[in-house]
């Protein structure tokens, strides 16, 4: 049922779409379907942009930057404690830059090292429970930034918007993807 209204959603925006660009005079000519492509691509960054800043003014009262909490989300996501380097991986950053980013959580006691069980050489980074609970004050400020900007849209267009995305997230998780 929910794939079906995604359809539905996705075509209703899909013949929307068709139909501004027809009333604007874009045809399918290749200078016009690359304004397009330009035009959304910079749409897409001024939003991307908005909802980062929203994010972050929310995240203020919290005392975690925009990468910590990246950081404490992809904890969030491992099945078990992972090692400074997979975080590094996962993040696609320098190690060095998980380390400082570990030490100011660890600062506010939302992470913790941990010594590998197996592997005494190993250090392990855990969540805490302050960690837990601030993961759930950042879920809260993302749904919050988020509804701020998505409140011009009634349910309909975020339905369109949602199966739109959704298309894009699927193209960009196949085999031949780029990171």
């Amino acid at each position: 049922m929910e794939s079906r209204a995604s359809a539905v959603a996705l075509a209703a925006a899909h013949e929307r779409a068709r139909a501004q660009a027809e009333a604007s005079g874009a045809t399918g000519s290749a200078p016009a379907a690359e304004e397009l492509t330009g035009r959304l691509s910079d749409q897409l960054l001024r939003l991307s942009r908005r909802l980062h800043r929203f994010q972050r003014h929310l995240l203020e009262p919290l005392g975690i930057t925009p990468a910590q909490a990246r950081l404490l989300r992809s904890l969030a996501h491992c099945e078990e404690p992972p090692r400074m380097a997979d975080l590094a991986q996962r993040l696609d950053v320098v190690p060095r830059a998980v380390t400082s980013l570990v030490d100011g959580l660890e600062a506010h006691e939302l992470v913790r090292r941990a010594p590998d069980p197996h592997n005494r050489r190993v250090i392990r980074i855990e969540l805490t429970d302050k960690g837990h609970t601030a993961l759930l004050e950042l879920r809260r400020a993302r749904r919050i930034a988020a509804a701020e900007l998505l409140a011009p849209l009634d349910d309909e267009q975020r339905e369109a918007l949602t199966a739109l995305l959704a298309v894009l997230d699927e193209a960009a998780a196949g085999p031949d993807a780029a990171h």
